[in-house]
């Protein structure tokens, strides 16, 4: 890795860090800067902005989700509903990590950052809602494919993802709330009840 791609991706992984554990409003350039060990003006050469850098954070963080979670959830060997149940509990494990390494459960970053920016920063709101659609339609894929197979009887697969999204997001706020990802784990069971159609 030369020095500008690593300069670019410690201001990425420490305002990754920040912006999680805390919010968009409450971290500063400065500080994000202070933690990766960069100059000012290296930010700027790298970020016009501090939405350009959140918005890079985003995609980092659905890189990611998408390791951690996500692909481990929808493999094809799991039937579609199975990966649906792995979903959540790949979600639940992944905060009681947090958990134990940070104290306190911080929920999901999209959800986060599009509850405090959605209404007042438009291309925030719109990564966020496009970062959502990629996720509802791994969902969505998983009631197609149930469907066909005959695993669960026909529905409306889009708005149903929609609703079983919706429903994680909930328990991710709620777990956010209460600082206990055992809300998850509580609760996720019963995702697969979600039907709409």
């Amino acid at each position: 890795m030369n020095i500008a791609t690593d300069t670019r991706q410690r201001l990425i992984n420490s305002a990754s860090d920040l912006l999680y554990a805390r919010s968009y409003g409450h971290v500063g350039v400065k500080e994000i800067c202070d933690a990766a060990g960069v100059q000012k003006g290296s930010f700027y050469h790298f970020f016009p902005s501090k939405q350009d850098l959140a918005l890079s954070v985003l995609d980092e963080h659905y890189v990611a989700l998408k390791e951690n979670i996500f692909t481990r959830a929808f493999r094809p060997e799991y039937p579609p509903l199975e990966r649906i149940s792995k979903l959540v509990e790949n979600i639940y494990a992944f905060q009681k990590r947090v958990k134990e390494q940070t104290g306190k459960a911080l929920g999901c970053p999209y959800g986060n950052i599009a509850s405090e920016l959605g209404s007042v920063d438009e291309p925030i709101r719109q990564h966020t809602v496009t970062l959502f659609k990629r996720i509802e339609a791994e969902i969505h894929a998983c009631l197609e494919e149930a469907v066909s197979k005959g695993d669960i009887p026909p529905l409306d697969t889009a708005a149903s993802a929609r609703a079983m999204f919706a429903y994680i997001e909930g328990m991710l706020l709620m777990a956010k709330a209460r600082n206990d990802p055992e809300v998850i784990r509580e609760l996720g069971s019963a995702i697969l009840g979600i039907r709409v159609g």
